[in-house]
Formats: C-alpha cells, structure tokens, sequence
C-alpha cells in the first residue's frame, strides 16, 4: 500500500471513529490495531528475508552477524502476530495453522523430509527451529525425539541449495501467507465475537502454554521466549478491552470495566516480575496433578498457580469469568 493511500486510510479511520457509536468505535479500533500488526508481521518477515545471506550455507557459527539480525526480525514478527492471534485464529484458521502450528502438529500428520522447502512444517516455528537450531534445549530435542514419522534434528542450512529453499520457499511462504491474511482483512467488516470473545479464547491459552512447558513442547521452544508471546498475547489483550471499555461504560457497566482493569494489571504484574522472554524453568520431579509445596513456591508454580485462577470460567473474579460477563452485558455472541 502506498503512503498517500495509508494516509488516506487514516483519514478515513479518524472520521469514522468520530461518528461512530461506542459499540461500533470498538471494533473500528481494534480493527485498526490488527491491520497495523499484520503489517508489521509482513514487513518483518520480509526483512527476515532480506537479511538471510544468498549464497551458500550459512549457520550461527559461520553468519553470527546475519543469523542475529535474522533471529531480531524473527523476534518483531512473532510479538505482532501473537498481539492478534486471537482474531486471526478465528478468522483465518487454515493461514493460522500455516503461520503458527507447532512442528509437532506438522509432523504429527506426515513426515517433513526437507526442513527448508516451504511444504510440510511452514510459518514461524518451522523458521524458529532453524534459527535457533545451536541453541535448542535438550528437554525440548527429548520430546521431538518420541514424535511420529521420524523428524529431522533442528539445524541450518548445510548447502547451497538448502540455503536457497529456506530464504525464497520457508521464508517466501511466510511473507505469502501475512499477505495473504493483510489482503482478506483489509475489506473485512470485523464482529465484535471475533474482536472480544477471540481475546478470551487467547487468555485461556494462557495456562495451557505454561502447562506443555514441563515436557518440552511450549510454544516458542526453540528461541525460549514463550514468556514473551504471552506477554504479547496480554497486550493485544488489553489493547482490545480499551477499545471496549467506552461501550461497556455507556450500559452502566463501569464497576465491571473497573474490576476486568485491575485482573489485567495483575496479570501484568505477574508477568513483569519474571526475568527474560522464557518461561521460568519447571523445577525437577514436577508433577502437574499434585505438584508439591515446595514446587508450588517456584517461580514456575507461582505462575502456573495465577494462570489456574485468571483463566478458570468458573471463578467469578477470574480475568476470563469477568470479560465473558462483560462480553454478556454487551449481548456480544459465542463465537460459532
């Protein structure tokens, strides 16, 4: 898109959001938001692409200073896809799956015989797996050791040819499919089930990325910044609820919106207490149905504990209790 047309574009958004009620701002707003982010996820992968050397194999030995910049563009990509993946993941299921399943998901289905091609394992844990091919945890290789159809052990592009297939194909894919999901959102009129109650199904997987991390299969495995995508996840979160906070007002609900911001900043907190973009380390011996005291009082425990209440429905003042109340007082529907 050009600049006089984003100009344009912003414009437009700016008078619609003047006449709009709140109930319409909501989603023009949030709408926004995930245009940008989608944006950012493609310009992001298309530096990833710039960046990868042309010729030749490379790896985090030989190309430190490439595989870094490749590894901080990679970084930029997953933060705006995981701010929107609540919406996306219910709009566009199929590009999800393309852009953000787990190699275990892929694999589980057929055997990957070339890591690099852009067919079989794809999107950001495919390009992850490679990129931070030297630095993988051996908890992690144990787990993709007992997967199904014999995968391939994570590692950089050995010849020319893979090198190749890995910045025009894996990569390439990438960029296609962002473009895709920029391309069939742009005219989309976006429900408010899909802004507010996508958000939901996004904090209730909060725990759930937690809770794989004892056997090596949390999300971001690879680079071990899971923490950071859920600390993504929040802020697309919060960004939304902004978005809908004036409407929920506007029905006399502002004892619930006071209630729903001081979960978020206690989720928040929780978050900004840990150190570093990994998850903290599940202490030795953990077991998940009746963790001990003592792994109770670990920084895991402790988070993994949070997660429990803020994402149990059935806990009235959890986070996810309290934005389906709200979604509720706003007669927004289940998503189908």
């Amino acid at each position: 898109m050009s600049r006089i047309s984003k100009i344009t574009l912003s414009i437009a958004s700016v008078f619609l959001l003047q006449c709009a009620t709140p109930q319409e701002r909501a989603t023009l707003e949030v709408k926004d938001h995930i245009r940008a982010d989608l944006a950012a996820l493609t310009s992001a992968a298309r530096e990833m692409q710039s960046v990868t050397p042309a010729q030749g194999p490379w790896s985090p030995s030989t190309h430190s200073s490439d595989v870094a910049r490749m590894r901080a563009a990679w970084l930029r990509a997953r933060a705006a896809y995981e701010r929107v993946e609540g919406a996306v993941a219910v709009l566009f299921p199929e590009l999800d799956v393309s852009t953000d399943a787990r190699f275990d998901h892929f694999v589980s289905e057929r055997p990957d015989t070339n890591l690099f091609d852009g067919e079989g394992v794809t999107g950001m844990h495919a390009i992850e797996r490679i990129l931070w091919a030297d630095q993988i945890p051996e908890r992690v290789r144990a787990f993709e050791a007992t997967l199904p159809n014999s995968p391939q052990a994570a590692r950089a592009p050995m010849t020319a040819t893979e090198a190749q297939q890995f910045r025009s194909d894996l990569l390439g894919r990438l960029i296609r499919d962002s473009e895709e999901m920029e391309r069939q959102f742009r005219p989309l009129a976006l429900d408010n089930a899909t802004a507010f109650r996508g958000v939901i199904g996004s904090l209730e997987e909060q725990l759930e990325k937690v809770n794989v991390a004892a056997t090596g299969e949390e999300e971001s495995r690879y680079a071990q910044t899971t923490l950071a995508d859920m600390r993504s996840n929040l802020e697309g979160s919060q960004r939304t609820f902004r978005a809908f906070r004036p409407w929920l007002e506007s029905v006399q609900q502002q004892a619930l919106a006071t209630r729903i911001d001081a979960r978020f900043a206690a989720l928040s907190a929780q978050y900004t207490a840990l150190q570093g973009d990994a998850l903290p380390p599940v202490p030795e011996g953990y077991n998940p149905t009746t963790p001990s005291a003592a792994h109770l009082a670990t920084p895991y425990g402790q988070l993994r504990s949070f997660l429990q209440r803020e994402s149990d429905p059935m806990q009235s003042e959890s986070l996810v209790a309290l934005m389906s109340t709200a979604a509720d007082a706003l007669n927004i529907p289940q998503l189908r």
